[in-house]
């Protein structure tokens, strides 16, 4: 599709939103009843979303149980909204019957103290009243989050409960065209954030002004709904990657990347790095290890293809004993780094020397995932970068267009 208009208008088929919806509940039913459950109950925000097409505060989505949603068999998904904010959804999704939205009996991980117990007691009663009602009580019951409360809670109720997250990441891990259309609208969001930060950028800039002036512009566009980080690290903050950002002063030949992780337009997230040099020009060092993390980088992009599998990728990038002499691959953990991206950062597939050269999965088209690399000198300099792509038939399609070849040098003396 590749039209990139985010407002609808009737003169072009752009994202339909319709299909879109009906597409994600339709594919995590199938997964549901493909794992032999009569029902689903979902508390991780990107499962109820997906499921229900419905938005909540950003402060209920970290919190599993505030709110959730329930999906039973051939019915309609009922939703469990935290408090009196499902008047607001029945107003806004009429795509949800209005009898299945609910308020939410909450205990907060535990938080609620002495009263956890009571109150998850009406949750599982109210679970099981849904279940009567959809014909599939005594079913097992597939759930994504599970406490101890819940636990105990389960087995006086006599509920049978097994793993509902395995089924909700296949759906999500295949999207269709609208899901791919909105990735393409995240990484042209993307292409001009970066943009903006190579025009913003400049010695005695900090690393925090660099984060405000990019969460700014993009909370500008329609559609954002959060910014989860924009990692701004610089000079010895590279390397090791704290992936975090801090009020240092950045100065003239400093290495600085910029991450977007996450911006979500419409539910769907980004991940993105680029690197640059500010006030000056890299280094001969400098550019060698970007050379060799952008090899890395392209050689394992170009082992994606349908059929092939998260083995043949993670295949390409060097041990971390033998490039940083660590003695496991669990100590480098994110350095060369491959993940799923959709309503959530960890869609399938995550790919990394860790588990994908023993445990290898499949790569099928409509897979969208991002794959990173990153180098560097411990404490003086590092760099890292990230593309993000769209698995199809018969070639990969690459969704992050800001330069790449080399470091960005930005405003050299």
């Amino acid at each position: 599709m590749a039209n990139f208009g985010i407002a609808g208008v009737d003169w072009q088929e752009r994202i339909n939103w319709e299909r879109l919806r009906t597409y994600r509940l339709e594919s995590a039913r199938a997964r549901m009843k493909a794992h032999g459950l009569g029902a689903m109950l979902c508390m991780y925000d990107e499962n109820v979303r997906y499921l229900t097409a419905t938005i909540t505060p950003g402060w209920c989505r970290l919190k599993p149980g505030l709110r959730y949603a329930l999906l039973c068999g051939d019915g309609a998904p009922i939703l469990f909204e935290q408090g009196d904010i499902g008047v607001q959804i029945k107003r806004h999704c009429p795509w949800l019957p209005e009898e299945n939205i609910r308020y939410s009996y909450a205990w907060i991980k535990g938080a609620a103290g002495t009263a956890a117990q009571e109150q998850v007691r009406k949750f599982t009663n109210a679970i099981l009243e849904e279940m009567k009602r959809h014909n599939v009580a005594g079913e097992k019951l597939g759930v994504d989050f599970m406490d101890i409360n819940m636990i105990g809670a389960f087995e006086d109720a006599g509920v049978t409960w097994q793993d509902g997250m395995s089924a909700m990441m296949e759906a999500r891990a295949i999207k269709n065209q609208d899901e791919q259309e909105c990735m393409r609208i995240v990484g042209t969001i993307g292409d001009a954030a970066h943009w903006k930060t190579m025009k913003f950028l400049e010695p005695g800039r900090t690393e925090n002004q660099v984060t405000a002036h990019i969460m700014e512009y993009l909370y500008s566009f329609p559609g954002m709904e959060d910014v989860e980080d924009v990692i701004v690290s610089s000079g010895p903050n590279t390397w090791p990657n704290w992936r975090n950002f801090s009020d240092r002063i950045i100065k003239p030949g400093d290495i600085t990347f910029m991450d977007l992780a996450a911006l979500t337009w419409n539910g769907y997230k980004s991940c993105y790095y680029r690197t640059y040099c500010v006030g000056g020009h890299p280094t001969q060092e400098m550019k060698d290890y970007y050379s060799i993390a952008l090899e890395w980088l392209y050689d394992s992009i170009g082992a994606v293809k349908a059929g092939a599998t998260t083995r043949e990728i993670a295949e390409k990038w060097p041990s971390a004993k033998e490039i940083w002499g660590y003695e496991e691959e669990d100590q480098a953990a994110a350095n060369l780094w491959g993940h799923g991206l959709g309503l959530a950062q960890y869609d399938p597939p995550v790919i990394s020397r860790i588990w994908s050269l023993d445990h290898p999965i499949e790569i099928k088209p409509g897979m969208v995932f991002a794959l990173e690399t990153q180098h560097g000198k411990p404490l003086e300099f590092g760099v890292r970068i990230e593309e993000m792509l769209i698995v199809h038939e018969d070639h990969t399609e690459i969704i992050s267009n800001f330069p790449v070849k080399e470091i960005t040098v930005v405003d050299p003396l």
